[in-house]
This record gives C-alpha cells, sequence and structure tokens, in this order.
C-alpha cells in the first residue's frame, strides 16, 4: 500500500513538472538570453483566471474557455473568454454590446468611449479604462461548484446505500464516508461543544471539513492549472464570516459577560480586559482566514519555485533535484489537504463551544 502510495505521488509530480513546463512556455515564446521570470509566473499560476490552460499542442495553447459576464452603462454583457486569445496584457480588444473590453492580469476593463488601445500610467495603471461590474464564472468559481456536484453526489449516494441496507451497515463509499462523519462528531464535535448542544451544529461542521478538504485535494491536480480554491482569500474570508456569525449569534449571556464585563475580576481590570475581548472577537475569524488561505498557498508557491530552478540555471541536471525536493513538498501537501481542514473545523467548534458555555459556579 505504501508503494502504491509513492508512486501515485511521484506520478503526479513528474506530471506536475511536464504541466510546469507548458505553462511556463504559454503563450510567450522566450529567447535563450531573456531571463525567466520566475516571480511573474508563480504570482500569475496561484491567482485566478477566467480560463483552464490544460496543455500545448504544436505551439499553441489548448484551453477550456469559461464565460464573461459583465454589466456595463449599457447593461448585461456576456461573451467567452476565449476571444481575448490568451491575450492578458491588454492588446486583444473585445467589442460587445457597444462597449470595448480588454483584460489585463486577469481583470476585465471597458475603455472609455472614444478609446482604441489602453493607456497606462508611470505604475501601469490603466488611465482610460475602468473595471464593469464582473460576475464572470472564473475558474475557483467553477472549481466551487464542481466541488459542491461531487459532495452531493458522494452524500446523496452514501443516503441511498443507508436506506438500501437492512443492517445498517456501511458498504463501499459509506464505509469510507462513516468513519470520516464519526470522527468529526466524537473528535471534535462532542469535545468542543459539548454533549447536549453538539448536534445543532454537526451540519455546518461536516459541510466545511468536507467542502475545505475536497477543494485542498483538487488544488493538488496539475491538470486544473492552480484552480486552488482555498488559496483564495476571498474564499477563505467567507468561511471565516459563516464561523463568526454562527459564533456571534450563538453567544450566551455568560460568553458576552466575559466579553464587556469579564467576572471575577477588579473594575479596573475589567474595563481593561473589555477592549481586548472585543479586539479577540474579530481576531479569531481574520486568522481562520489567513491561516487556511497562507498554508494552501505556500505549498503551491514552494512547488512552483522548486521547479522554476530548472528554468533559472538553465540546466536540466538541476532537474532531479527540483523532482526530489518538489516530491518531498507534495507528500506533505497531500496531508496538509486534510489537516488544515481538521484545523478550520475543530477552531470553529472551539468558538461555538466558547459561546454556548454556561456559567460554572
Amino acid at each position: 500500500m505504501i508503494l502504491n502510495t509513492f508512486r501515485t505521488v511521484l506520478f503526479s509530480t513528474l506530471f506536475l513538472a511536464v504541466s510546469f513546463v507548458g505553462f511556463a512556455s504559454e503563450d510567450k515564446p522566450v529567447s535563450d538570453d531573456a531571463p525567466f521570470d520566475a516571480k511573474s509566473m508563480i504570482l500569475h499560476h496561484v491567482k485566478d483566471a477566467h480560463e483552464f490552460h490544460l496543455w500545448d499542442w504544436k505551439g499553441k495553447p489548448v484551453s477550456l474557455s469559461l464565460p464573461i459576464i459583465l454589466w456595463t452603462d449599457n447593461g448585461l454583457t456576456t461573451f467567452s473568454s476565449s476571444e481575448f486569445h490568451h491575450d492578458d496584457e491588454g492588446h486583444t480588444i473585445v467589442e460587445k454590446n457597444g462597449g470595448k473590453f480588454v483584460k489585463l492580469h486577469e481583470k476585465i476593463y471597458q475603455l472609455d468611449a472614444g478609446a482604441s488601445s489602453v493607456a497606462f500610467d508611470a505604475e501601469h495603471h490603466p488611465t482610460n479604462a475602468k473595471k464593469p461590474l464582473d460576475f464572470s464564472i472564473t475558474r475557483n468559481v467553477f472549481m466551487m461548484w464542481v466541488s459542491v456536484a461531487v459532495l452531493l453526489f458522494i452524500f446523496l449516494s452514501v443516503a441511498r446505500s443507508y436506506k438500501k441496507s437492512k443492517d445498517g451497515v456501511p458498504t463501499g463509499l459509506a464505509g469510507f464516508v462513516e468513519p470520516l462523519v464519526v470522527f468529526v462528531r466524537d473528535e471534535i464535535g462532542k469535545p468542543m461543544i459539548g454533549e447536549h448542544k453538539y448536534k445543532r451544529y454537526m451540519p455546518y461542521l461536516l459541510t466545511i471539513f468536507f467542502f475545505i478538504w475536497i477543494n485542498n485535494i483538487f488544488g493538488l491536480i496539475p491538470i486544473l492549472n492552480g484552480a486552488n480554491l482555498s488559496g483564495n482569500i476571498a474564499f477563505t474570508f467567507t468561511l471565516a464570516i459563516f464561523t463568526f456569525i454562527i459564533t456571534t449569534l450563538s453567544g450566551n449571556k455568560n460568553y458576552w459577560k466575559h466579553i464587556f464585563w469579564m467576572p471575577g475580576v477588579p473594575v479596573p481590570m475589567k474595563i481593561f480586559l473589555m477592549p481586548i475581548e472585543i479586539i479577540g472577537m474579530f481576531v479569531k475569524p481574520i486568522s481562520l482566514m489567513i491561516r487556511l488561505f497562507a498554508n494552501i498557498t505556500a505549498g503551491h508557491v514552494i512547488i512552483l519555485a522548486l521547479m522554476s530552478l530548472i528554468f533559472v540555471f538553465k540546466s536540466v541536471a538541476i532537474a532531479p533535484v527540483s523532482v526530489a525536493f518538489s516530491l518531498f513538498i507534495t507528500v506533505i501537501e497531500i496531508i496538509v489537504t486534510a489537516i488544515q481542514a481538521y484545523i478550520f473545523t475543530i477552531l470553529s467548534a472551539l468558538y461555538f463551544g466558547m459561546a454556548t458555555e454556561e456559567e460554572h459556579h
């Protein structure tokens, strides 16, 4: 079993290297004398995009285009991201619904009336274009929908298998899911929240555990080309906001007393502790947001940086070292996918438990 796992990880890492080579040369033929810009490549890879670049075929990129959905002064405007022809520098102008649109660093801009090209200031910011309301389906949004569909398929299949089972013994997919559900219940829900109150929070805890875990796994698949939802700060911010709202709404009298008027301490100390506790209310979700985002993004950046060494040194001799270290980081990343889902879930449960804890006499 260990050997098979090692072979799988090794294959995935080698496939990542092949995908990286194709990605590094995407749309930008570079001369032998031109320096390789590792920083731009890495930042371009980890951020969101309007298409999936799959591979290069005969010098041309093969991509899965996603829909561009904009709300402009002329109303709703839609078109395919393929109309930008993989241009991310604003050279290609798409004319739709009476407007002219360009793509700059994966951001869509609408040119001002009468403009035929993008003008930039000294800091390379467009001066004759503005951002319309962008509701486009980016690859992170697309993968979020895919993960939701996968989770629905898994749990609906498990529910049907339990319904058909006469003795209640899990089989097949249910045999894999049930221990995870029991783990979240017995090792997270009950200890952190309490035997009598954990049930009302289990739907949320199970949802974020599996939702974060499966999206972390998707982020490791090379063919998805960096569709890393958990490495998007907006995604982690939204999850943290949900935890914050549930914690705040669940707070009982004892919880708010410990925040605004700490019992058992002198009055001057109560006044001193109150602003600290109020700040702590917001620090907790912020730490949740940053921890998940930073850990997932860091792993991808390290792997891409290791692969970049091949192009920085312009030597194939460095390839075995890059692949070996990338293999090591990939193994760690596989473990981190589950660990980060566990940490986010257990900290959320801990906050719920603190909010609902009764006063001890």
